[in-house]
């Protein structure tokens, strides 16, 4: 066994967004979201479930703060609700809907836990999407005008900002693929709308430098921002060419389409040619890649598995389908455990972006120079990574607990009920070893955020999947902490995991 010690300060803690658990869609002047919209739709949503209700974390916000503080989480990840605070999209702010986040960033101070606030988590402001959604320029613009509204309403308190979480599950799921809200299948419409959240991040960016968010004394001192993007490990099914050559490809479309634009100031050109064979093409003007590089704080990665790519000319937009190898451990929804792909994900993104040798290379290679403030500053540059999302789906069964004296003190429950979701904290246990190897080999990671704090809605898997530290019941609103829930926060607390480097190695 080795004693995995992480440095001091490094932020141990959970994460949630607004759709997924507050409920009260309709409360306190709240506007629609495009995701009310899609939950309304037959067949949308597995069971025809909806987000009105989900966690009611908006009523029950102070007893989710103190389940955070039982945990022992020094950092609590959520997102605000575009139309709670501003019901249009644009406009009047909604007073009571940014009251709510108020009184959640002022109580979760008060515990000590430090609030990290993301901007976007995809509920649109549904009157948005009538004039195009994402699709239309103007609603970057928007996108500024609400975070800068909030940087200056919650900057003396909130310190650490995300801008927008997953774009590529924004842009190509919902809007190529169809499964996520708006439901479009339009390539052409994904592209554009992908290309408009990054302009809406590097708009936010450029906000927040005009408040001077970045100087000391605000807060707990400088701020930082940066975005949440969702990168998987890699491999081809086989060492074919057309396999390695979509592997390649899904790398590109699904990674570095958005990871390029911020830290290169440049779309991949492999990315760009494999598009305009689509037909389509990024809706670039002038000065858009210098503000969607402007200089970021926080690279938020979501790493949850590893896609094993196969060539498949009939898959639409891409040409490629995602396989679990044979004998693969699997999560609940089919996604493979790997937890050793997310130090390679980590070192992936430090030798091809954070290294400047890499990067010049990288951009000689591509034939475009790089642009905007990225390349002006040069790198490497002082980019801390969060591990912003990780954790796993898995059946959680209620069962009595035992009396006590009998079993662990940990899994013992006041409301005489047990979760023993074993597979979950093994996972989240095995990540947890390589976010540290990570950090022994010179990574800067500085913060780890388990998806999720609690079960929420699943977008279109509805209620049926539960990643949660902590089981809710959807019936009566009763919150349990799981034995994930009471592992995680001996290692919170700890700051730290006893580890079986060859167990937990993958």
């Amino acid at each position: 066994m080795s004693d995995c010690r992480f440095p001091a300060g490094f932020l141990w803690g959970a994460a949630t967004s607004a759709y997924q658990v507050e409920g009260a869609v309709a409360e306190d002047g709240r506007g629609e979201s495009i995701w009310d919209r899609f939950c309304r739709e037959p067949g949308r949503i597995e069971k025809g479930d909806t987000g009105d209700i989900a966690c009611d974390h908006y009523h029950r916000w102070r007893d989710d703060i103190e389940l955070m503080r039982r945990l022992g989480l020094t950092s609590y990840r959520f997102s605000v609700a575009w139309p709670r605070v501003f019901p249009s999209g644009k406009g009047q702010p909604n007073k009571a809907g940014l009251a709510f986040y108020e009184r959640l960033v002022d109580a979760l101070l008060a515990a000590g836990i430090r609030p990290l606030v993301t901007l976007y988590h995809w509920d649109l402001p549904a009157a948005l999407q009538d004039r195009g959604g994402w699709t239309n320029r103007d609603t970057a613009y928007r996108f500024r005008d609400y975070a800068a509204f909030l940087f200056e309403r919650l900057g003396d308190r909130v310190d650490l900002w995300l801008t927008v979480n997953e774009p590529y599950v924004a842009a190509m799921v919902g809007h190529a693929l169809g499964i996520h809200a708006p439901g479009l299948k339009d390539l052409g419409a994904a592209v554009r709308a992908a290309h408009h959240l990054l302009l809406g991040h590097g708009l936010a960016v450029e906000a927040f430098d005009d408040l001077g968010m970045r100087k000391a004394g605000r807060g707990q001192g400088p701020a930082r921002i940066g975005l949440s993007l969702d990168i998987h490990a890699y491999a081809p099914a086989t060492d074919r060419d057309a396999d390695v050559e979509a592997m390649e490809r899904a790398r590109t479309l699904e990674a570095r389409w958005f990871v390029d634009p911020v830290l290169l100031g440049r779309y991949p050109a492999d990315g760009l040619e494999w598009y305009k064979g689509q037909g389509v093409e990024p809706p670039v003007k002038d000065e858009d890649m210098a503000l969607i590089s402007r200089p970021i704080d926080i690279f938020g990665l979501n790493y949850y598995r590893r896609h094993t790519v196969v060539h498949d000319s009939g898959r639409p937009f891409f040409g490629y389908r995602v396989e679990v190898p044979p004998g693969r451990p699997v999560t609940e929804l089919g996604w493979e455990v790997y937890p050793q792909g997310l130090y390679q994900v980590l070192a992936w993104l430090r030798d091809t972006y954070l290294r400047s040798e890499a990067s010049s290379n990288a951009a000689s290679a591509s034939g475009m120079g790089r642009q905007g403030p990225a390349a002006e500053q040069g790198l490497p540059r002082p980019i801390a990574f969060f591990v912003t999302e990780n954790g796993a789906a898995y059946p959680d069964v209620p069962e009595p607990a035992p009396e006590p004296g009998q079993g662990k003190e940990s899994a013992s429950q006041p409301n005489g009920v047990r979760i023993r979701d074993t597979q979950r904290r093994d996972y989240i246990a095995a990540h947890l070893y390589h976010v540290w190897r990570a950090i022994q080999d010179g990574i800067p990671v500085e913060g780890y955020w388990a998806w999720a704090l609690m079960d929420n809605f699943e977008w279109a898997k509805g209620y049926s999947s539960r990643f949660g530290l902590v089981y809710v019941d959807y019936t009566t609103q009763e919150r349990i902490i799981k034995d994930s829930g009471h592992w995680y926060s001996v290692v919170c607390q700890g700051n730290g995991l006893n580890a079986d480097p060859e167990r937990l190695a993958g």
